[in-house]
């Protein structure tokens, strides 16, 4: 393993969080196909794909089309986030999110203009890079109200790939290297080489140095992905670089897509399945899921932090992300927690130390029922002892003052 940093647990919050935890999640589809999106609330909503790459040899020239389609609901990653309490906290104002993807569209819909892109990153034919940048800095526009982790920070896309989506090494580390350059304090990479490359490693050395928060997806995103069974376990690149914060993606039961390659050092898991933001063209909406996702919600969440805490060193900042998780096997993102909790050495309190060791994903519902059921036992076992204590002190003492009950009291 690269790095396991120590976990702990935010309080719940009831009922809500636990059903967000238990939605169903509609495998991802193909490019061109509708799926469902699973809405806060549970019910599903139908929205085309957003596809991480296109098939340069299917239809060449056509990029993603405008979706149509708009959410009704908030889908159940912002609920699982907790956005509306954070964003109580912060907004990641004054922060510039570096995202290394695809590229954005900086005029496209709900992300208020704060976006910049550099030379090429500005095209987003595939419209990967602008569903994530609505992640990081959307606005939250219509009202369905599905806004960024950091709406208040600036957006400097650099581009990763070809046109069509394909990742490229020199790319990545020319990109990172322009973040670097333009002083950015985090660096969300949204692909995942199979290959090191030392140009990469290199640059990201050097953005970590500079004093950026380095967040990578652990894996390529679908199609890219198989079967785990079936696919040897392996790491997978800028991810595996020491000081980079490796992020997996993650259904609302909290455990991996079927689908997802097996690797290994990841840091944290964070919601990546059935995730909804916008594209390039239009206002409609789209699905989306891989752990490019789940990156860009990390990625949100460390321009929170660092706003919040401008003189901490991105080691300080990913040892917060960490030590601040929900408690699993892949210690998931608390973007809530990691923004309000105090950390300390020996003064920490129990939910900022470290867990004693990998534990399973808790089962929010059934703890919910648990606790309803236990407020219900302690409330009659407290009705009893009182009714009780009347019965033996208080009808006494009444009685020898002359009280008798209504119906043999005398005229």
């Amino acid at each position: 393993m690269k790095r396991r940093g120590p976990s702990a647990v935010r309080p719940l919050c009831g009922a809500a969080l636990a059903a967000a935890l238990l939605l169903p999640v509609a495998a991802p589809a193909a490019a061109g196909q509708s799926s469902a999106a699973p809405a806060a609330d549970g019910e599903r909503q139908e929205l085309p794909p957003m596809p991480s790459a296109l098939d340069p040899g299917d239809g060449a020239g056509e990029c993603t089309a405008a979706s149509r389609e708009k959410a009704e609901k908030q889908d159940w990653s912002r609920q699982r986030l907790d956005l509306t309490q954070v964003h109580r906290h912060g907004t990641g104002a004054g922060t510039t999110v570096a995202l290394v993807d695809t590229g954005v569209r900086a005029d496209a819909a709900g992300l208020g203009g704060r976006v910049t892109a550099q030379g090429a990153a500005g095209d987003d034919c595939v419209g990967h890079g602008t569903f994530l940048a609505g992640l990081i800095v959307g606005e939250g526009w219509g009202r369905t109200r599905l806004p960024g982790v950091a709406p208040g920070a600036k957006l400097l896309a650099l581009r990763g790939t070809d046109q069509h989506g394909s990742a490229d090494a020199a790319l990545v580390a020319r990109a990172v290297r322009d973040a670097t350059a333009a002083g950015a304090d985090v660096i969300a990479v949204g692909v995942a080489l199979p290959k090191r490359d030392k140009e990469l490693t290199s640059a990201v050395a050097e953005a970590i140095d500079a004093g950026a928060v380095v967040v990578a997806a652990a894996t390529p995103d679908p199609p890219n992905a198989g079967t785990r069974g079936e696919t040897p376990t392996r790491t997978y690149w800028p991810a595996g670089e020491p000081g980079v914060l490796s992020v997996a993606d993650m259904l609302p039961s909290g455990a991996r897509p079927d689908n997802a390659l097996p690797t290994d050092g990841v840091d944290l898991a964070a919601p990546g399945a059935g995730v909804v933001s916008g594209g390039p063209r239009g206002d409609g909406h789209y699905l989306g899921a891989g752990a490019s996702v789940a990156a860009a919600f990390t990625a949100g969440t460390a321009a929170l932090i660092r706003a919040a805490r401008p003189e901490d060193t991105p080691e300080e900042i990913v040892h917060r992300l960490t030590a601040t998780a929900y408690p699993a096997d892949i210690p998931q993102l608390d973007a809530y927690a990691a923004l309000t909790t105090v950390l300390g050495d020996t003064h920490a309190p129990a939910r900022a130390r470290a867990a004693a060791g990998p534990v399973t994903v808790r089962d929010a519902a059934s703890a919910d029922r648990a606790a309803n059921r236990a407020t219900v036992f302690v409330l009659l076992g407290t009705a009893g002892v009182l009714a009780v204590l009347w019965a033996v002190i208080a009808v006494p003492r009444a009685r020898a003052r002359g009280w008798r009950p209504a119906d043999t009291r005398r005229d």
